[in-house]
């Protein structure tokens, strides 16, 4: 159902899966899959962002917090996203020279 391309062949004790060598078309697939799960997390992580600012503005409506507070922790996940953001980018990047290296 995962429409992986692998047909498994059954002796009557084992079952056996024979993965082909990935073709050049396959890795370019695969790469392409990598930064789409890659975009995906980065939109996770700015997501987390908004949501996590509009926690700390309703804190400061409510005046548990202050206006310096405020601005600081808005400052904080901002380096926090960025720092996210930053390692997806790093990891995406290895994978993909990984699955392009032969």
């Amino acid at each position: 159902q995962a429409n992986l391309g692998l047909n498994p062949a059954n002796d009557g004790t084992v079952i056996r899966l024979s993965i082909p060598p990935l073709t050049e078309d396959r890795r370019k697939e695969l790469v392409k899959t990598v930064q789409q799960h890659g975009e995906n997390a980065k939109v996770a992580a700015r997501n987390g962002r908004r949501e996590a600012n509009a926690m700390l503005k309703a804190l400061q409506k409510d005046g548990d917090i202050t206006e310096d507070d405020l601005a600081r922790c808005l400052d904080n996940v901002q380096e926090m996203t960025d720092a996210a953001t930053k390692s997806i980018d790093e990891i995406v990047t290895a994978k993909q020279a990984d699955l392009l290296e032969v």
